[in-house]
């Protein structure tokens, strides 16, 4: 509580106090209004008015009446309530305005500043006090003085500094010195405090004492921080209590701090402010950031302005008071004026000592930076408070005189008005005078074209009123008058880039100085991002600090995403998690969490790249420059497309959740600025525009707190959507399947080599392989990859063989893994499920022998060629079969011969008929060891020989359509390829040719075939949709059509095949128009086939956007730490 000393005789309302207040801010605002536009800090003409108003009260015999009673009431405060009333608000305010980055940077030069540096200040003050001064003071006496006058506040010089656009780094290590001084200093002077008091303190217990009053304010300052910032993240929309947390907590933990735990107030608060802008600055968005801007800015005028026009009664009082100095010393004022000499000879040893230092860490200093260091040394309030406290415990204690307190308060005002006065004012000169004032060549340059770009935009705005026919002729000359900004940009525009560019260093300076606004572009963006709900808190955090990184080498190309790559690759903890015997659940859990960061980081950088390119050009121009900028942001861009494309490859499901949850965020603030709009044109009454706005924030924040999550699937719904489990009979599936789990494998993992006993095969569910042998030549396979839905090492457990090539991981990979001898136990049980075996083991078979036909083929369109297009025969010794001359062959099982030159060939191997029956290139493609060409071919041993007809593959013609399997597969009919049922793929006139069925067994074969084929096209839906389809059917006499069967498709009969370098190529295809549709995939409800992502990185909205297929994987980049 506040000690209000009033004069006997006479009466005052405690009521005076407001008044002062009222005059007070009056004053500020006034002088704020006047000096708008100089150079002149208006705390300056704040400190003056206030030393005016008290020298009205105490130095004259008028008095103010009633404000001169709120002067008294107020200059007789209590200095701790002084203190605890304003210090929390400025404290935090300042640091929470301060950037992040540039505090990491600058935090070495802070500490340095404010720690040895405030030690060096304090003992030489003391040793000029005691040598040079005739006040007999105790070294005791001597340093607590020295310790008040060694904190600076250079409150105005920061200001100054912005308004100036000097050096950033500057301002930060000034401002940020200027706040660990002010706590410090109450710290030196608490330690000096009680040593004049009469306590005394070991070294041990003095170092024991300083550690735990800063040590324990900064985890004070995080822990309120913490809790507070918590407390934010269950606030949904609702600014006043936002904001009022903020205040609420400053003052709560300046409290705590310095009453309750006895230690640093200051630094406590200081600690929080700057958790609040490295954690929490993002939980404020759009207006309410704004509204937080403008509290604080507010909040922090306010106490400035009480704070120096009551220093300034406070000198005055101390000066003309009753216990005026100038009574007793006669000198005191000469005095004042050498021990404002000496704070600056001390400043300038503190620099000039440290420099080495200051010059070593953080961003550096120059000779410049540190003049402007030491001449920034101004007092404040907190030495002026502190020496107040001195003052009123002299008149109650017995170690401190009353003369000694007045001479405190007298010397620190008359510091505080002077270095104020003289440091504040003159900064501006000193700053001119080492040129630290003026804008660079190439801000000149790029400020004198935007002029000129303002003129035509205001030239533009003209000729759009003038054809207004509400508005009648205008004068451009008189409107010209009246725009005084724009005069000096006449004449002929100047490109800013233009000129000079042989001057490598002039070049050098602009790609600089342009990196430096494209980067803020990002940021800009990213802050917009987070506005529309595209990206979490944490992810801004993280953007924003990349960018923060790379404006510290803008003389290097552009590395933004140098900050980010460690947030988008898989550690090695996730090896350890999954070589260890944690759940699977868990394990899979932690891979999705980091997942979604990484998509979240990757998706919103390369929005933030285009956009910020999007805004150059527009700015700028096509410049050399400009292109030169744009090509670095485009060169940055590629790990990060390649990154979507991988986790689109491994785990699909991810980027879809992402996605719906900013569709979601999106169409909701959509509907509230709906809303909005027909509230602002009165078609909405209050009452209606509360309610609806009311429930459209309820769906909002049911998103923002139980937001879609990524739904791992089951191992019971993997292995129904797998092609060739889903495909089989129920008890067959039971008996191979059995209590096989799904396993996970990072990338680099080898599953089988090369030669070795097939032990078993691999299903892929999600992820990629890449394949590699010795035997089998790579170089027509471009991309030697295999993705989700794969069968790998079929065929070798269905022959006995050992396995053809390595297969390795190149990605995370989900799957399972069935062993040999269970695929073996269900052989001969069925000939149907036997040839459906053979049929699959095929696929792969056919991309290893033949990549120049089958590579380019997308999985489940090969499935689709195996089910429609395909014939599998068994041939017994002595038969002779021969090749049809558009169609291919794989030897599966057996021996056989060629025609003619009998040369014996044996399986695997791709058969091909002769150079003179076909009708493609064989030459070219059977060059292989294991491909081989004849007319006819003679049966040696019971082989198993599979035929693909690929004449509509070989004439480009192959197109996809909405096979009638898909339809009546389910239900046992034949498939018939007709235009009337166009499916998945369509065939060229005359070049198909219906394959009858002859026995039970091709037609549960093809059953089988088919059904595969559909799983590999639409997942485990058709197995959901298929079960309820035949209840529906023991239900209903009608047959159902195929609309009711299966997922709609529509039809696609003139609908090409989407052409594709490999399934393990980073697939991006650009729209294609077939006819009069465009090229487009089923219902992406129903499918995950392809569709588009918001990623594109085009620079205009005229090119194309991509759509990159899932199952079209590239070699994936998912690095672990070394």
């Amino acid at each position: 509580m506040a000690s209000v000393v009033v004069e006997e005789g006479e009466s005052s309302s405690p009521t005076d106090a407001v008044l002062f207040v009222g005059i007070s801010l009056v004053l500020g605002i006034a002088s704020r209004h006047i000096l708008r536009g100089t150079r002149v800090p208006y705390t300056v003409a704040l400190l003056v008015l206030g030393i005016c108003m008290g020298s009205l009260e105490y130095g004259t015999s008028h008095r103010l009446g009633k404000v001169g009673d709120g002067i008294r009431i107020w200059a007789n405060i209590d200095p701790d309530l002084l203190l605890a009333v304003f210090l929390p608000a400025l404290l935090f305010e300042s640091s929470f305005s301060m950037e992040v980055h540039q505090i990491k940077k600058c935090m070495a030069q802070m500490i340095i500043l404010a720690g040895p540096g405030v030690l060096i200040s304090t003992f030489i003050l003391a040793a000029a006090l005691k040598l040079f001064f005739p006040y007999n003071w105790t070294w005791k006496t001597s340093l607590l003085l020295g310790g008040l006058l060694s904190a600076t506040d250079p409150v105005a010089v920061v200001a100054l500094l912005k308004d100036l656009g000097a050096s950033k780094k500057l301002g930060t290590i000034i401002e940020g010195e200027s706040l660990m001084n002010d706590g410090t200093a109450i710290v030196v002077y608490t330690l000096f405090f009680r040593m004049v008091t009469g306590s005394t303190f070991s070294w041990g217990t003095i170092i024991k004492f300083l550690s735990q009053v800063s040590l324990g304010a900064v985890g004070m300052g995080i822990a309120f921080g913490l809790v507070s910032y918590l407390w934010l993240g269950f606030i949904f929309n609702d600014t006043v209590i936002e904001i009022t947390l903020t205040l609420a907590v400053s003052y709560l933990a300046y409290f705590t701090a310095q009453e309750g735990a006895d230690i640093s107030g200051v630094l406590t608060v200081m600690t929080l402010g700057m958790f609040y802008a490295a954690v929490a600055r993002t939980a404020f968005k759009g207006e309410r950031q704004q509204s937080l801007h403008h509290f604080w800015e507010m909040v922090s005028y306010i106490a400035n302005t009480l704070i120096f026009i009551l220093s300034g009664v406070v000198i005055a009082e101390g000066i003309l008071g009753g216990d005026s100095i100038l009574k007793h010393e006669e000198n005191a004022w000469g005095y004042l004026i050498l021990l404002y000499i000496l704070l600056q000879f001390s400043r300038a040893i503190v620099v000039g000592s440290l420099y080495p230092l200051l010059s070593y860490f953080g961003y550096g200093l120059d000779w410049k930076e540190a003049v402007v260091l030491v001449w920034s040394g101004l007092r404040g309030a907190v030495a002026l408070s502190l020496s107040l406290s001195v003052k009123q415990s002299s008149d109650t204690s017995s170690y401190i005189t009353r003369k000694t307190g007045t001479l405190f308060v007298f010397f620190t005002g008359g510091t505080v008005f002077l270095t104020l006065i003289i440091n504040g004012s003159t900064t501006q000169f000193v700053l001119r005078m080492l040129q630290m004032d003026k804008l660079s060549a190439a801000k000149r340059r790029i400020l004198k074209y935007t002029k000129y770009e303002m003129m035509s935009k205001a030239l533009e705005a003209f000729h759009k009123l003038v054809g207004d026919e509400e508005l009648g002729p205008v004068d451009w000359h008189v409107v010209k008058k009246y725009i005084t900004c724009l005069h000096d940009s006449e004449g002929e525009c100047i490109h800013p880039h233009t000129a000079s560019q042989n001057d490598n260093s002039v070049k050098h300076m602009h790609l600089s100085d342009i990196r430096i606004r494209f980067l803020n572009g990002v940021q800009s963006a990213y802050w917009v991002m987070l506005e529309e709900g595209r990206i979490t808190q944490f992810t801004t955090n993280t953007l924003m600090q990349s960018v923060d990184e790379a404006l510290d080498l803008v003389s290097q190309p552009i590395c933004d995403w140098n900050g980010l790559k460690a947030y988008v690759h898989f550690p090695n903890y996730y090896k350890f998690l999954q070589a260890s015997t944690f759940p699977r659940k868990l394990v899979t859990y932690f891979i999705v969490e980091r997942l979604e960061s990484a998509c979240y980081i990757s998706a919103a950088f390369l929005r933030a790249h285009r956009i910020a390119r999007q805004k150059l050009l527009q700015f700028i121009g096509d410049s050399e420059i400009a292109l030169a900028i744009i090509n670095e942001s485009k060169t940055e861009e590629d790990e990060a497309k390649k990154f979507l494309e991988d986790v689109r490859t491994t785990f699909p499901q991810v980027l879809r959740v992402l996605k719906t949850r900013q569709v979601t965020y999106s169409v909701l603030n959509h509907l509230i600025e709906y809303v909005q709009d027909l509230e602002k044109f009165g078609l909405l009454e209050e009452k209606e525009l509360v309610h609806l706005h009311d429930a459209v924030q309820t769906d909002l924040k049911k998103l923002l707190r139980n937001p879609p999550l990524v739904k791992i699937p089951k191992a019971h719904d993997l292995i129904s959507a797998n092609p060739l489990l889903g495909a089989l009979p129920a008890a067959v599936r039971e008996k191979i399947v059995g209590s096989t789990k799904e396993t996970m494998k990072l990338r680099a993992v080898t599953l089988y080599r090369e030669d070795c006993k097939a032990n078993g095969v691999w299903l892929i569910s999600n992820g990629v392989v890449k394949w590699d042998s010795k035997k089998i030549k790579k170089r027509y396979s471009l991309h030697p990859t295999f993705a989700h839905g794969s069968t790998l090492g079929l065929y070798e457990v269905l022959s006995e063989k050992h396995y053809v090539c390595d297969i390795i991981t190149d990605s995370v990979v989900l799957g399972f893994f069935i062993e040999a001898k269970k695929i073996l136990a269900v052989l001969g049980t069925d000939h149907a499920v036997d040839d459906f075996l053979w049929q699959e083991s095929s696929i792969i078979l056919s991309k290893l022998l033949v990549p120049q036909i089958f590579e380019k083929i997308s999985m489940h369109d090969l499935r689709t060629l195996v089910a429609e297009r395909s014939t599998m025969g068994t041939y017994i010794s002595g038969n002779i079969f021969k090749l049809p001359h558009d169609m291919i062959g794989l030897l599966l099982k057996g021996s056989i011969k060629t025609q003619g030159t009998l040369e014996l060939v044996t399986a695997p191997a791709a058969l091909f008929p002769s150079y003179g029956d076909c009708n493609f290139r064989v030459s070219e493609i059977a060059a292989g060891s294991f491909c081989h060409h004849a007319s006819s071919y003679i049966v040696e041993t019971t082989t198993r020989v599979m035929m693909f007809d690929i004449s509509g593959i070989d004439s480009g013609s192959l197109q996809r359509r909405v096979s009638s399997l898909i339809s009546h597969g389910g239900a046992g009919d034949n498939p018939s390829p007709t235009r009337e049922h166009s499916g998945l793929m369509s065939w060229p006139e005359g070049t198909f040719k219906s394959r009858q069925r002859s026995s039970e067994i091709d037609h549960r074969r093809n059953n089988f075939s088919a059904r595969a084929m559909q799983l590999s096209m639409y997942g485990s839906m058709i197995s959901n949709e298929r079960q309820s389809l035949r209840d529906k059917v023991s239900k209903a006499p009608k047959k159902l059509s195929h609309s009711q069967s299966y997922p709609r498709v529509p039809p696609t009969e003139s609908r090409g095949l989407i052409s594709v370098r490999s399934e393990g190529s980073a697939t991006v295809r650009k729209n294609v128009n077939m006819g009069s549709e465009s090229l487009i995939g089923p219902d992406p409800d129903n499918t995950i086939a392809s569709h588009e992502m918001d990623y594109s990185t085009d620079d205009s909205g005229g090119e194309d956007e991509h759509i990159v297929r899932i199952d079209s994987p590239s070699t994936l980049s998912f690095h672990r730490d070394p």
